[in-house]
C-alpha cells in the first residue's frame, strides 16, 4: 500500500514541478533556467523541513511520510534528496564526504550529461 501512497504522491510532485517550471519560465523569459533552480530550492526547503517536523514534532507516520518525501518530493526534484543527504553527512561528522558527493554529483553528472548528449547524437 505504500507504494500506491508513493506513486500518487509521486504524480502530485512531477505535475507541480512542471507547472512551476513553465510558470516561471513564461514570466523570467530568460536563458538561464530560473524555473529549475526555484523548483530545486523549494524542494530543499520542503524536504528539511517536513522530513523534521515529520520526524521530530508529529507522530511518525511511515505512509505519509515516505508519500510526501519520496514521492512528492522524490517527484519534484530530486536534487532536494541530494542536499539533505549531504547536510545530514556535514552533520554526522562525514564533512568529507559531504565536500566528495557535492563534487562526485555536480561533476560526474555534468560529465553524465554529456557522455549522454554525445551517444544520443551517435544514435
Amino acid at each position: 500500500m505504500r507504494s500506491v501512497w508513493i506513486g500518487s504522491a509521486g504524480f502530485l510532485g512531477a505535475v507541480s514541478r512542471y507547472q512551476i517550471g513553465e510558470w516561471i519560465g513564461r514570466h523570467t523569459r530568460s536563458a538561464f533556467p530560473w524555473g529549475t533552480l526555484a523548483v530545486n530550492l523549494s524542494g530543499c526547503l520542503l524536504l528539511g523541513f517536513l522530513i523534521t517536523v515529520m520526524s521530530e514534532r508529529l507522530v511518525r507516520q511511515p505512509d505519509l511520510r515516505a508519500a510526501v518525501t519520496v514521492g512528492f518530493l522524490g517527484a519534484y526534484t530530486t536534487f532536494s534528496t541530494f542536499a539533505y543527504e549531504t547536510l545530514r553527512l556535514g552533520e554526522d561528522g562525514s564533512s568529507g564526504l559531504a565536500v566528495l558527493n557535492v563534487a562526485a554529483s555536480v561533476g560526474l553528472g555534468v560529465l553524465a550529461a554529456w557522455a549522454g548528449t554525445v551517444m544520443g547524437r551517435a544514435v
